[in-house]
């Protein structure tokens, strides 16, 4: 007969949560970075290359709150990663307000005409908003399988 111990040295969190988790962790700190270079000279400059004068002058003259909004995605999908691998039940709601930056990041760039002359930025966001959304899911399912404390 054997014996199995449960308790602080037993994980409960299946593998593929926190394979999840540490993707995330990944993803969301590169986003992070490109957040923060997008605020300098070069970074910018790195974003309009490719562009016509007209894109880029569009794309340099968004408001203020389409950074406001990057930053929550960004910054809150980067907490709700690592409170997801910490199995933390703050992830959740975390998560959500990095979904809800990167929804209204794209609401913000459809209205502004962000994806006008650049489809491949279409297509980056689309893949961003997706990445959030699968990512709220797992901390979802974490906490209905009562993973998070």
């Amino acid at each position: 007969m054997q014996t199995v111990l449960a308790g602080p040295t037993a994980s409960r969190t299946p593998t593929w949560i926190r394979i999840a988790a540490l993707l995330g962790i990944l993803w969301n700190a590169f986003g992070v970075y490109q957040l923060g270079h997008s605020f300098t000279q070069a970074g910018r400059a790195a974003m309009t290359s490719g562009m016509t004068s007209t894109q880029a002058q569009a794309y340099l003259s968004l408001p203020g709150w389409i950074s406001a909004v990057f930053a929550i995605g960004a910054c809150a999908g980067l907490l709700g990663t690592i409170a997801l691998a910490m199995n933390r039940r703050i992830a959740l709601p975390v998560l959500v307000a990095s979904w809800t930056g990167y929804a209204l990041l794209f609401i913000g760039d459809t209205c502004h005409g962000v994806f006008n002359g650049s489809p491949g930025q279409l297509v980056t966001l689309v893949f961003v908003v997706l990445v959030a959304a699968a990512m709220l899911w797992t901390a979802w399912l974490a906490r209905k399988r009562n993973l998070l404390r």
